[in-house]
Parts: structure tokens; C-alpha cells; sequence
């Protein structure tokens, strides 16, 4: 393993770097430096202890470099703290468009309450016991989405040499369907709302933002004005593959209007930078939506994520294809569609279930014998509220 120097732009520092080749990328920095005329006692002292380090580094790759193919890993390899190597397998993998990775971490950091801990502690009954953890403080898709993450860490750490078999291999991740089913913003409901003012109008303009661009409380509450252009609103957290371009969607007028108001309010006067909607937390928002509605004829609850369901429900019940519903919700597929964001009782039972034939419909021989079923019960009634012998 050859080391080499060079001297950097100012003329007065010597930086180090692996000297592999005279390809392109074959002298990776060593990120060391040395003073070429130390001036004083703290410039020597660096340069002799960042000679140490140097050779250190150099022995550290010229072991690297003589285990290729052998699978024998070497100590300086390993971090003795798995929370270490979980951190920086976040780093390495993180997307901007998808924080189930970052978010998987900060649980399992809350999980562990502790800086650190053993790979040996990683065993098949923690990894059950983290998943456990997961589903009791989380809903729907979540859990499944961060435990798998949790996996794919692990997983790379095996490779690695940290674990002899994967700890997580026979623990599957799971989904924690929610028990409470969320109300929908029906048609009628997005008229009261409109009409009735409400002591914070940052939350109730936002919350009607979000009908209207299915946006959630993270999204709305970081949204700037840098992300909004003429009448088109760009989610970057979704990244089309094909383009590698943030989803741009236009706004319906109401959302063009709430904006027009935001910007009345404060006289003009914002930076692009600057948030669009001043928010409280989400249990702060809530809290004032819950309030919104208690002066309305509404006899229903609703919470922040009832807004993206009824942007869902609403364009499927107009016939809208889950195709271009997933797309301006900013979903990668329709799975989310079919299987979340849907309707999950009929608006109207009653209209729903007279769609089906009514007695006058039916063919002569199905009539007589739907009379004489009929007959056996007092005052039945047909589809049209009709008593059977009508």
C-alpha cells in the first residue's frame, strides 16, 4: 500500500491520500493534512501525531487490501456499538423522498435508551421485542415499513461479520391494521367547513389545503413558498423514477384561493423560504379542529389525516382512475389506493341498497314467490317502502 502528498492550493499544507493507481478515483483523500513549516509548538504537535495517524490508516488499508477474497474481516472493521453502524447505515441509504429508514432509527434509538449497544445484545428475542414495540405505538403500514428496514440493516451487518446467522431472518414484519376507521369530508362537509370561521384560521385554511392537495400535517406544516409556482404545488418528497423529478400537481381553485388569502394576510410581505401555514404541533392542530367542528351542524370527528382519505374517496366516488389518484397523492403505486385510502361504508345505505331490483322488476314467477315469502311477515316492504301486498 503506497501513500502519497501533495501540496494544497494555498501552498502551506501537505495533503495525504492512498495512492492506488494513476486511473481516475485511484487516489482516494486519506483526509489528513500536515503543515509544510510548522510555525509553532501546536503546528509541530500535529504534525507528529498526524504522522501516527497516518500510519495507522496505512496499515489499517494494507490489511483491507490482503483480506480481499479470503472473508476474513479485519478488527478495525467493526464498531463494538451497533448503534454506530446503524447510524452510518442510515447515512449511506437515507432518500430525501422516503423517510422510513431515518424515522425506523429514531425509534429504535427510543427503543434501546441507550447510546449504545452490543451486536451480541441483537438477538432473535430483541428483534421480536423491537417489533412489538413498533406496533404499539404505531398504525396501518408503518410498523411493517420500519421493522423491514430494521431487517435490511441487519442484514448488511451480517454480511459484514457482525452476526453469525441474521437475528431478524425468522421475524417477519407486520402491519397494524388501525381499529378506529377514520371519518370521511363528505361533498356537503366541505361546504360547512368553508362557511364557518374558526378561532385560528392558519390551522382551518390549512386543513382545507389539505382536502384539496392530500397533503399531510408533515407536508403542510414544513410547505413553503418556494415549493409553490403559478398554480402548480411540487411534493418533493416523491421522486418519479422515470424523470427523477419531484411530483408537480395543479391546485383546484380553492387551494389557489387559500393561498391568495395566506398571502393577504401577511401584507405581502414573505420570503420564499418562509413556511406557507403557521402550525401548532398535530395534537395542537387537532385540538383546534376538534373545536372548528363543535360549531358546525357536522356530527362527526375529524383529525388531520381525514383530509388525505377524503381526497381519495371523493375523486374515486367521481370515477377518477386509482392510477391518477395515486399520482396526485403522490403515492409510487396504486397499493395504497386500493387498499387504505378507500371508502369503507357507503355514504348513503339506503340509496346504496335500493339499487337493487325492486319488486316491479322482477320476472312474473320471482314475484309470486317473493309475495308469498313476504306474506309470512307483518307489514313487509319492498325497495320502494311499499308494503309487499301494495
Amino acid at each position: 500500500m503506497e501513500i502519497g502528498k501533495r501540496l494544497n492550493r494555498k501552498g502551506n499544507k501537505y495533503l495525504w491520500y492512498y495512492d492506488l493507481g494513476r486511473e481516475p478515483g485511484q487516489r482516494p483523500a486519506m483526509g489528513v493534512f500536515t503543515y509544510v513549516k510548522p510555525k509553532n509548538q501546536l503546528e509541530k504537535t500535529h504534525n507528529r501525531e498526524a504522522a501516527a495517524l497516518i500510519d495507522v490508516k496505512k496499515s489499517q488499508a494494507t490489511l483491507e487490501q490482503q483480506a480481499i477474497g479470503t472473508g476474513f474481516i479485519p478488527q478495525h472493521k467493526f464498531k463494538t456499538n451497533f448503534m454506530e453502524y446503524f447510524a452510518e447505515y442510515v447515512r449511506l441509504h437515507r432518500r430525501e423522498e422516503n423517510r422510513h429508514l431515518v424515522c425506523c432509527f429514531e425509534k429504535f434509538k427510543k427503543f434501546v435508551a441507550s447510546d449504545f449497544i452490543a451486536p451480541i445484545d441483537i438477538t432473535e428475542d430483541f428483534c421480536k421485542r423491537f417489533r412489538r414495540y413498533l406496533l404499539d405505538s404505531l398504525t396501518g403500514e408503518t410498523p411493517q415499513n420500519y421493522f423491514a428496514r430494521f431487517k435490511w440493516a441487519v442484514a448488511a451487518a451480517t454480511k459484514e461479520g457482525y452476526f453469525l446467522d441474521d437475528p431478524t431472518e425468522k421475524v417477519a414484519a407486520k402491519r397494524n391494521p388501525s381499529t378506529r376507521l377514520k371519518n370521511i369530508v363528505e361533498v356537503e362537509d366541505y361546504l360547512v367547513l368553508l362557511q364557518t370561521p374558526c378561532r385560528n384560521a392558519e390551522v382551518s385554511n390549512a386543513f382545507i389545503f389539505s382536502c384539496y392537495t392530500a397533503l399531510r400535517f408533515c407536508d403542510v406544516s414544513v410547505l413553503t413558498w418556494s415549493d409553490i409556482e403559478d398554480a402548480q404545488l411540487t411534493k418533493k418528497r416523491i421522486i418519479q423514477a422515470k424523470t427523477g423529478r419531484p411530483v408537480v400537481i395543479t391546485m383546484h381553485q380553492v387551494a389557489l384561493g387559500i393561498l391568495e388569502t395566506q398571502r393577504k394576510a401577511r401584507g405581502g410581505r414573505y420570503k420564499q423560504t418562509d413556511k406557507v401555514f403557521a402550525l401548532p404541533t398535530i395534537d395542537g392542530s387537532n385540538a383546534v379542529l376538534k373545536e372548528w367542528l363543535a360549531g358546525t351542524t357536522i356530527d362527526k370527528v375529524y383529525t388531520w389525516s381525514c383530509a388525505r382519505l377524503s381526497f381519495s374517496i371523493l375523486l374515486q366516488d367521481a370515477r377518477v382512475d386509482n392510477a391518477t389518484i395515486a399520482y396526485l397523492m403522490g403515492l409510487t403505486s396504486t397499493k395504497q389506493v386500493d387498499n387504505t385510502y378507500k371508502r369503507y361504508r357507503p355514504k348513503d345505505q339506503s340509496k346504496t341498497i335500493a339499487l337493487l331490483p325492486s319488486l316491479d322488476a322482477l320476472p312474473g314467477i320471482f314475484r309470486k314467490i317473493t309475495n308469498n315469502i313476504c306474506s309470512t311477515f307483518k307489514s313487509p316492504v319492498n325497495s320502494h317502502g311499499d308494503t309487499c301486498s301494495d
